[in-house]
């Protein structure tokens, strides 16, 4: 158990409170400065894979999915001679200054390797440490993650269907640390190694979990695709991803199974208590005063998350980058669910930059189509399999949640000063 430090003082900073007596407050913005990621790209330059211009870049799901940079996951983009776009450096950090939700606004990670002729997506914001002599940037980075920093720039971000966070935010944040940089060294190694062994046991428990969601998505495209009875005989589709389908089942473009429709604009009926959830490709963000639409849909995605359908009963808002469904009578709506969960989106979307789907490409996807009666049956049976699966997820999912509480928690107590790591050292097993 680390011990505490000897003395402390007031750090001058309400949310902060006490830190340790040899350690510092101070503005972002005099320890370094922002530089932005890419500007006045199109969609074309990130589509020309044989480019003699490609030039890799840091996206986007890099900075939200890990703390430090994975120089394995960049992907490319042209950039021409003539072009003033900033490259990235080793020590740098990078801010997720836009998202689709609170969770990811703000969030930090580290470049700890030099890459040469490396971009930054046009989402984020880097920044630049002025003297790498006086500040340990993996410590800033672990500083920033801490539950204290992520509460209070999620506070800071604004917006709805997209939340967005200002430069002059970061610029003004005040940070602490020790006025000893070998002191912030130390601290970031301790939580190198500690958090490294927590992020182990996370990943076993996510290795279970996209086990179950491989075997969920067999069973379902067994169901859906096949239906229930082993013997029946099969025919082939003349759909790829279908694959063969029972001889009796005919298939249907989508629009034959629903109507799909925009989602609007939430501003007009966003209000604190409202009685229907408003909906985004991120899930419900919102509640409003009125409904968009009061029928079982499916919802799916126009642009950005669109590999995720929803599924929901109650009356509902939907904003404009999420497409609701007017499902026709014949077609049992949680069996219209279960089959778009199998849609190939990715051969679908309009965009790489900014994944987006249209109405018409959607329409005329091919779907399989049983009987009403044999749809309520395939039905009841994924619902009934597909609980015993949940059962297990959820367990993980509590799992993982506690050993990421843990992480947060050790990483804030040992970035503020609350626990003293100076004489900590690294097993040698």
């Amino acid at each position: 158990m680390e011990k505490e430090y000897e003395t402390y003082k007031d750090s001058g900073i309400e949310w902060i409170g006490r830190i340790p007596m040899q350690w510092d407050s101070i503005k972002l913005k005099f320890l370094g400065y922002l530089f932005s990621g890419l500007s006045g790209k199109k969609g074309d330059d990130f589509k020309r894979d044989d480019s003699e211009f490609n030039k890799n870049y840091i996206p986007f799901t890099n900075i939200a999915n890990n703390s430090v940079i994975d120089p394995n996951r960049l992907d490319s983009v042209e950039i021409f001679e003539n072009e003033n776009q900033n490259d990235v450096k080793k020590n740098d950090l990078f801010f997720l200054m836009s998202s689709e939700n609170y969770e990811d606004i703000g969030k930090t990670a580290v470049l700890k390797i030099e890459l040469e002729n490396t971009y930054l997506n046009s989402f984020c914001k880097g920044f630049r440490l002025n003297n790498q002599d006086e500040v340990d940037a993996s410590f800033l980075n672990y500083l920033l993650a801490g539950d204290i920093y992520r509460k209070i720039l999620s506070i800071e971000a604004k917006g709805f269907t997209r939340i967005n966070l200002q430069m002059g935010k970061i610029q003004n944040l005040p940070v602490i640390m020790p006025q000893n940089k070998s002191e912030q060294t130390q601290i970031a190694s301790y939580l190198d190694y500690k958090t490294n062994k927590i992020d182990a046991l996370i990943s076993k428990k996510e290795t279970i979990i996209q086990k179950l969601q491989e075997q969920r998505r067999a069973i379902i495209n067994e169901a859906v695709t096949k239906g229930l009875n082993k013997n029946v005989a099969l025919k082939d589709s003349g759909i790829e991803w279908l694959g063969k389908i029972p001889e009796n089942w005919p298939i249907a473009k989508f629009k034959y199974f629903a109507k799909i429709r925009n989602g609007k604009d939430q501003k007009s009926v966003l209000v604190d208590d409202g009685k229907y959830p408003i909906l985004g490709t991120g899930g419900e963000f919102g509640r409003a005063s009125e409904f968009l639409y009061d029928k079982p849909s499916v919802l799916l995605g126009r642009k950005g998350t669109i590999d995720k359908p929803q599924f929901i009963e109650e009356p509902f808002w939907t904003v404009d980058t999420l497409f609701y469904t007017k499902i026709e009578s014949d077609v049992v709506p949680k069996f219209l669910f279960y089959l778009s969960t199998l849609i190939p989106f990715s051969l679908l979307q309009e965009s790489s930059a900014v994944p987006s789907m249209t109405q018409d490409k959607l329409h005329n996807v091919f779907l399989t189509k049983p009987s009403y009666d044999e749809q309520l049956r395939i039905v009841a049976f994924l619902e009934s399999e597909l609980d015993k699966l949940n059962v297990l997820n959820q367990l993980n999912l509590k799992q993982i949640q506690k050993l990421k509480d843990y992480r947060q928690s050790l990483i804030s107590e040992a970035v503020t000063g609350k626990i003293d790591v100076r004489d900590w050292q690294q097993p040698n097993n």
